[in-house]
């Protein structure tokens, strides 16, 4: 700071405390957001809410950069079941994050190859696409697709797929 007086100009040191405050619009937003942890933030609408805020963007400029229309990228943030990963990768960018950052459990399944994940839990269970299919809902058509990656599996079925899992392992 500066100051004026008849003896001449003084400066005095400011000193800035500095911290990271999330801008939303709304104030119970800025109390959810502000007071928690983003590791422990499960859903990706609210992961890319939360960075979105840290950023102190808006929606309409994280979706024009995504190249999305406004509305679409609101239902990014609702939540969804799937998010189209070449979008993913535009706007992790524009936040300045990871993509993995940005991923809840089914979509980073999803991520990281489902098709090499559903075959290797498969053969641990040893079973065929077949019996497979016949545990989860699914023909054994369906699990050939999804392992070569040609068909994503859908979230009611994994989340089955992970429930079961956790009870075949503790049987074990």
């Amino acid at each position: 700071m500066v100051r004026h007086t008849p003896e001449g100009v003084t400066y005095a040191p400011l000193y800035i405390h500095s911290f990271q405050l999330l801008l939303p619009h709304h104030q119970a937003e800025a109390e959810k957001f502000n007071s928690i942890d983003p590791d422990k933030i499960a859903s990706t609408g609210d992961k890319l809410r939360y960075f979105r805020y840290k950023k102190a963007l808006f929606q309409r400029e994280v979706a024009d950069y995504a190249g999305l229309d406004r509305s679409t990228y609101i239902r990014f943030e609702s939540g969804m079941d799937f998010y189209p990963p070449d979008k993913l990768y535009k706007i992790a960018e524009l936040l300045e994050v990871d993509i993995s950052d940005l991923l809840d459990g089914y979509n980073t399944f999803i991520h990281n190859g489902q098709g090499q994940q559903i075959r290797a839990i498969r053969k641990r269970m040893k079973l065929t696409q077949k019996e497979f299919g016949k545990r989860f809902g699914a023909h054994a058509g369906k699990v050939k697709r999804w392992e070569k990656g040609k068909a994503r599996i859908f979230r009611s079925t994994w989340i089955k797929l992970f429930s079961k899992m956790a009870i075949y392992h503790s049987s074990q």
